[in-house]
């Protein structure tokens, strides 16, 4: 039985390796084992910043993708979350009953979507602004580089 809860937990906590995906699907699901590949990205990115400095342009295109898929597992533990009873049952136990309690939405699963919500939304926004931060330095450099005289 696959229970909401520990779903939502996992999908947050452990979701850039992939494991909410093994939790769910078992380990034939092809996409739990993807998830690791940009989170690794990412802090390889995050590496080569404390290496070489902020100014590799490998690294501010490696970081965003670390945030992204911390972003997108917050999002996958809020709809976890939020799945009716009757569709989450349907889903993931569908040999028992529709109102089964693996399936209801507990204080545990309200406070992971909350949880989720906030970091989420956080790491996303952080990913955004570095990357488009890292972008727009990369142009304004590359026009004064035009615009100087040899």
């Amino acid at each position: 039985m696959k229970n909401k809860t520990i779903a939502t937990w996992l999908a947050f906590w452990t979701g850039p390796l992939g494991l909410h995906r093994f939790y769910l699907y078992g380990f034939a699901d092809m996409l739990g084992w993807l998830l690791p590949i940009p989170t690794a990205l990412g802090f390889y990115g995050l590496e080569r910043v404390q290496q070489l400095g902020q100014d590799d342009q490998l690294s501010w295109m490696l970081i965003p993708l670390l945030g992204f898929t911390i972003a997108g597992c917050a999002l996958n533990a809020i709809v976890y979350g939020l799945t009716p009873i009757e569709k989450w049952n349907a889903k993931f136990n569908p040999q028992t009953d529709s109102q089964l309690p693996a399936g209801r939405t507990q204080w545990g699963t309200i406070i992971g979507i909350a949880t989720a919500l906030l970091l989420g939304t956080t790491v996303l926004m952080a990913s955004l602004v570095f990357s488009f931060q890292r972008y727009f330095e990369y142009q304004i450099e590359a026009a004064r580089e035009l615009s100087q005289p040899t």
